[in-house]
């Protein structure tokens, strides 16, 4: 009973403090409410102007609103409407009661609205500021390598992305290396071979599987006459990439002509019989076409089509045959005109990571932005029927 009494006077203090509380409280809410719902009407009603400018009186009446407010300005900007997403969030930096923490992330998004807005250097303000403050720094810096990549910057993307690995644990080691290619390509086109020989040798030391790089020393080496240091790199390059061989093969046959090997048959035939390709195997049809007729050409193309479903191939065979018997029907000639439209139509390369479909090859993917993933698009190999393969099992 003694304990009840002492415990009388806090049990009379909470009940006044809460007393004190609770009408400033329920006045809160009950000012917020009717600003959150005349602004969720406004929405509904297709009224974004009016809906931005309820949640904003929001904002100044409660800062837990913050998280709202930006999810609000992400809406907007993945919608397209990059200037009602900035407006939201430079009303949020410029609030002063904002923790480090909802201020990063309000400056975060007001970069990556300038990003889409195209005002690349108010953006590349706004991430070094986080940079340096170590707020939210990985997102920060990845956002700087996009900005320097589409500025072409590659200096700057080579320095961005050690320092990315520096804070993070994910390897950069294949941007890193592509950076170092554009460089040497640079430094070709002002003329620097000692340096673009550097930046290669930094290439490949990073990413010892980086095929650009052998590429690009292949064409040095080509270019300054040195024709068998130039071959051993292609046939590394056709080793490590076979799928890059489309893009070297004119490369690769210049370079055997300048070695005076005068069987260029039997060096396609090789390179055919290790990395079948429909480029190499028209390269491949021609020689023979000339070196042994047009009978040995359309006996190589019957046998290599038996194992592929290559259209290329099959217009290279009506045209042989069509060669063969010019007096023959119209039905060849039909035949040719349509696969020369689906081939015309039809991607020589794809993105491996996102399925982007281009005409030449790209070392870095125009949509998805992946560096090495866009590769010469195979033909499909003939297996056997299904039925027959079915009645094997049985």
């Amino acid at each position: 009973m003694e304990w009840l009494f002492l415990l009388l006077p806090v049990a009379a203090a909470s009940g006044w403090w809460l007393a004190r509380r609770t009408p400033r409280y329920a006045g809160a809410q009950n000012e917020r409410e009717p600003v959150f719902f005349r602004g969720f009407n406004h929405l509904l009603n297709e009224q974004p102007d009016k809906a931005i400018d309820a949640f904003l009186e929001l904002a100044e009446v409660d800062s837990e609103t913050v998280e709202t407010h930006l999810a609000l300005g992400a809406l907007f900007r993945r919608r397209g409407e990059v200037d009602r997403a900035i407006r939201i969030h430079q009303n949020l930096v410029a609030r002063p009661s904002l923790g480090d923490a909802q201020r990063g992330f309000a400056l975060y998004e007001l970069g990556r609205d300038y990003m889409l807005a195209g005002l690349f250097d108010r953006a590349e303000s706004l991430f070094r500021e986080l940079v340096e403050r170590q707020v939210l720094q990985r997102r920060a810096l990845r956002a700087l390598i996009e900005i320097y990549q589409a500025e072409k910057e590659w200096l700057k993307c080579l320095e961005t992305a050690e320092a990315l690995e520096r804070v993070s644990d994910v390897s950069l080691r294949t941007e890193i290396a592509q950076y170092h290619c554009e460089l040497a390509e640079q430094c070709l086109r002002d003329d620097k071979p000692d340096r673009a020989r550097s930046h290669l040798l930094d290439a490949q030391c990073v990413d010892a599987d980086c095929i650009r790089a052998s590429l690009v020393q292949a064409r040095m080496e080509l270019n300054a006459g040195d024709a068998e240091t130039a071959a051993v790199l292609y046939h590394r390059v056709a080793q490590r990439g076979p799928r890059y061989l489309p893009a070297l093969l004119p490369e690769f046959v210049a370079c055997w002509q300048r070695l005076g090997r005068t069987s260029i048959t039997a060096q396609l035939q090789a390179l055919f019989e290790q990395h079948p390709s429909p480029p190499l195997m028209l390269r491949l049809c021609d020689a023979i076409e000339a070196e042994r007729g047009g009978n040995a050409a359309r006996e190589f193309l019957v046998g290599y089509l038996g194992r592929r479903a290559d259209l290329s191939g099959v217009g290279r065979l009506l045209a042989l045959r069509r060669q063969a018997q010019p007096a023959g029907s119209t039905e060849d000639g039909v035949m040719l005109a349509v696969i020369a439209r689906k081939l015309a139509a039809s991607p020589d390369y794809q993105c491996d990571h996102c399925g982007f479909e281009a005409r030449e090859l790209h070392w870095q993917c125009p949509s998805c932005k992946c560096w090495g993933s866009i590769k010469a698009v195979e033909p499909e190999p003939i297996g056997e029927p299904a039925v027959l393969r079915q009645r094997q099992t049985a």
